[in-house]
């Protein structure tokens, strides 16, 4: 069999995502004569099939795994579907009570998802004819494809507009004309030359989970662009036992590195909440924050070395050591670049014999504010577990519609404690109390005795234990909130969260500011049902914390020429501003990607952002990395609290 033959089919397989073929291509591998060429075509084979199945569980118009959703049953109760997460294959008998008495939302009011992209919606790829042609004579290793869900894929992230446009056929002004995967550093530098030579815009794409715009392509570029897919870059190259780090490939998903690394007895303990899809350079490239933070730090804690090639060549430190003192920190450089300076290729990161021990924990308060105190004392003396997150009153209500029997969270408090604690109990008002979940990790002694640390820390603020069990659905829940966006636009309930970070004598102040400022602005544009307007804190510091806002509306009975995400975005733009001007910060872990440039030079000063283009031009000066995220075109704005 001919190589050209071999090649021809390669790249119908691309094109189709006929995975069933795979195995057919297997068998034609013996009629290659080059045995060389017969080991190549094999290992291309075991990746892309491998590539395709990973693709094949995800869909391209909501979040998550395809099997995994929340829907009405035949009973008309919401179950979750799947098997992956606590909650799958269980009833939530109250979450459709909720929606309608929360929210004001109608079942009859049904609002599906298109099925398929809208062909009309497809736009032609822009193709730079010299650049392919030397692509495909001199890069012909590196897969690429030009199909159109391809690149409708590669061509968005997770904010509320982009998965609204996916729901309603795709509709994007630009996408990108091409979809690349590279499988080493080496590939990349000839990526980035080239792109160089032909003057071709480069997207960097990872998990692809950003809620910051990032991955929206410029609907002025006029050059070709090719998204750069990371996500055969996977590989953990080696590990250190002796120093105690990895060297890592950046595309790598973060589940699938904490699995790795699990079967050499090793962790990161880098757990973001989309830890199961995004990847070790989108943590990188955004300054990622996990929900362990407290004994594992964040990825610029993590991070001992990394890589990145520019326009420019690439970029990286000379040696290992754990600390050094160079001038200006080029991995601050990296670190928060959010794809405009380059590719980020491999990184080295700290990593620790896995826990032997881990213990879930719940405490109750009788109010938002004793927990607030709770957790800045617990952060004052340094004796935070690895994970404490601090739910308001309004989420701790939200808590009892996910529950998967009759009684939900109150009622088992009650039951877990009230032999030992009624009396005191009896003092909590359900419409005030709030919950912290915990999550202990270390030896076996160092956890008992923090463990105990924090519940007599708890105690002095009137907070009671509310059991282990309670903890673990309060931590895995974060896996699955992400996935009641999307019956939520089955019904016509929008939904979106954001963060900030805030010194600790602001943050009952911003809290309560910033949901006040929300239901203020939805009265304004005639939103007919409350929102639901909700926080709660999530990771703390010595000198603050940070803080997570939900916020949900029922647009049924908007005009009907009004558009329900404009108007979201509206008033999301105003508990932004209500932020800033409560002494909190543009975003915690987030990025700013084009969602928030408006605001950066508020954040960062227009000295900042000089900085920032000044490192731009001199590593990239046509602009290759051309995402225009980051770096806004506007002017400082000021900002005061509307309260």
């Amino acid at each position: 069999m001919s190589n050209r033959k071999v090649l021809s089919l390669k790249h119908f397989l691309v094109r189709s995502q006929a995975l069933s073929l795979y195995r057919d291509i297997f068998r034609t591998m013996a009629q290659i004569d080059d045995p060389d060429y017969r080991t190549e075509m094999k290992q291309w084979a075991r990746t892309e099939f491998h590539r395709n199945k990973k693709l094949d569980d995800l869909p391209t118009i909501r979040w998550g795994y395809k099997d995994s959703k929340f829907a009405l049953n035949s009973n008309g109760l919401i179950e979750f579907s799947g098997s992956r997460y606590l909650l799958s294959g269980h009833v939530l008998p109250r979450l459709k009570e909720w929606m309608i008495n929360k929210l004001g939302a109608t079942i009859d009011v049904y609002s599906p998802s298109v099925t398929e992209p809208d062909p009309s919606f497809r736009p032609k790829p822009i193709i730079n004819e010299s650049f392919m042609q030397e692509y495909l004579t001199q890069l012909s290793t590196i897969e690429h494809s030009s199909d159109i869900n391809d690149r409708l894929f590669h061509s968005h992230g997770h904010t509320l507009e982009e998965i609204w446009k996916l729901r309603h056929g795709g509709q994007f002004d630009r996408i990108p004309d091409l979809v690349v995967w590279p499988r080493t550093h080496q590939d990349i530098e000839k990526m980035v030359a080239l792109a160089c030579k032909h003057d071709i815009c480069l997207i960097p794409f990872g998990g692809g989970t950003s809620v910051t715009w990032a991955l929206i392509c410029p609907t002025n570029e006029q050059r070709m662009i090719v998204s750069v897919d990371t996500s055969q870059m996977n590989k953990i190259i080696y590990i250190d036992e002796k120093n105690l780090t990895a060297r890592i490939q950046t595309g790598i998903i973060g589940q699938d590195l904490e699995r790795e690394l699990a079967k050499r007895g090793y962790c990161t303990g880098h757990e973001p909440d989309s830890m199961e899809f995004s990847s070790l350079g989108g943590w990188i490239a955004t300054r990622a924050s996990g929900m362990k933070k407290n004994v594992y730090g964040n990825i610029e804690d993590l991070l001992v070395h990394v890589t990145m090639v520019t326009p420019k060549g690439t970029m990286e430190k000379s040696c290992l050591g754990p600390r050094q003192s160079t001038g200006l920190d080029i991995h601050h450089f990296i670190l928060g670049s959010e794809g405009i300076l380059g590719i980020i290729t491999e990184a080295t990161l700290k990593i620790r014999p896995l826990p032997p021990c881990k213990k879930y924990g719940s405490i109750v308060f009788p109010d938002f504010e004793s927990g607030v105190g709770c957790l800045r004392e617990i952060a004052r003396l340094r004796s935070a577990p690895a994970s404490i997150r601090l739910l308001d009153n309004e989420q701790f209500l939200f808590g009892q519609a996910l529950a998967t029997d009759s009684k939900g969270l109150i009622h088992s408090l009650m039951d877990n404690i009230k032999k030992l604690y009624i009396t005191k109990i009896k003092g909590f008002d359900v419409n005030r109390m709030c919950a912290a979940t915990l999550l202990f990790e270390g030896l076996k002694n160092d956890v008992n005795q923090r463990e105990k640390f924090v519940y007599d820390i708890a105690q002095k603020y009137n907070g009671l234990p509310a059991g282990e069990e309670n903890g673990l659905k309060g931590y895995t829940l974060t896996f699955m909130i992400a996935y009641l966006r999307d019956i939520g636009l089955d019904y016509k309930l929008v939904a979106e969260s954001f963060e900030t970070s805030v010194p600790w004598d602001r943050v009952i102040d911003l809290c309560r500011n910033v949901k006040k400022r929300i239901v203020d602005e939805c009265l304004k544009y005639d939103v007919k049902y409350p929102p639901f307007s909700s926080c709660r804190v999530t990771q703390t510091y010595d000198a603050g914390c940070c803080v997570y806002f939900y916020f949900a509306m029922n647009y049924n009975n908007l005009s009907d020429n009004t558009d329900p995400v404009d108007v979201y975005e509206k008033i999301e733009d105003a508990a932004r501003e209500e932020v800033l001007a409560n002494g909190g910060s543009l975003s915690h872990h987030h990025g700013i990607g084009k969602i928030r440039t408006k605001w950066i030079r508020h954040a960062v000063s227009d000295l900042g952002v000089g900085t920032m283009s000044s490192i731009k031009q001199y590593l990239d000066p046509k602009n290759i990395f051309g995402n225009k995220n980051l770096i806004p075109d506007d002017k400082v704005t000021h900002f005061q609290s509307k309260l």
